[in-house]
């Protein structure tokens, strides 16, 4: 009786601690990509404030929204890795990364230099000037440190939603990419 009650607690905490790491966020899997207005502070867009739905809208994107205080380095690990994926396996892909935050100003200073340290080769850096809840209609849950959206000719083919993420997350991401461009 007592090993039973130990493995079904075990269990428990197993299940509850893999749950806790995902969170539902982001828009609807088949809806239209939302607007999208942010400041590009390093990608092909730099330093320009633009709509990157309308600008990727007919092109296979990852959208990558960011609680910028939560940035760090096993979710820059997860960022390099899935910037190669894209770079690599997936022509005319493109990641933009959302920064969330409070503090424009320095988000903008800092993200040239997040650029210049990892060099990034299919990622914008970008900040919502907005709101740290973030653009409307994107749905970003305030439990998420990152939000990835995957995007295919202007409409959602899947979300993620993750409070603690690394580099073992990105094959889920790029099955859910691989499918989009499929059609799937």
């Amino acid at each position: 009786m007592r090993h039973l009650v130990v493995f079904v607690s075990v269990s428990l905490w197993l299940a509850s601690s893999s749950q806790a790491q995902e969170v539902i966020t982001g828009p609807e899997k088949g809806a239209m990509v939302p607007a999208l207005k942010v400041f590009d502070a390093t990608g092909t867009q730099k330093d320009k404030e633009l709509d990157y739905a309308t600008e990727r809208a007919g092109k296979p994107t990852v959208y990558l929204l960011i609680d910028a205080e939560k940035f760090d380095r096993p979710m820059n690990r997860f960022m390099k890795t899935l910037d190669g994926v894209v770079a690599n396996d997936f022509e005319g892909a493109y990641v933009v990364a959302v920064w969330l935050t409070s503090d424009p100003d320095k988000t903008k200073a800092l993200l040239p230099r997040v650029q210049q340290s990892v060099q990034y080769e299919a990622t914008a850096l970008t900040l919502f000037p907005g709101a740290k809840e973030g653009p409307k209609g994107w749905g970003v849950n305030a439990d998420a440190h990152l939000t990835a959206v995957v995007a295919n000719k202007g409409k959602v083919a899947a979300t993620f939603g993750y409070r603690s993420i690394n580099e073992t997350d990105v094959p889920k991401v790029k099955e859910a990419l691989k499918k989009a461009l499929k059609g799937n």
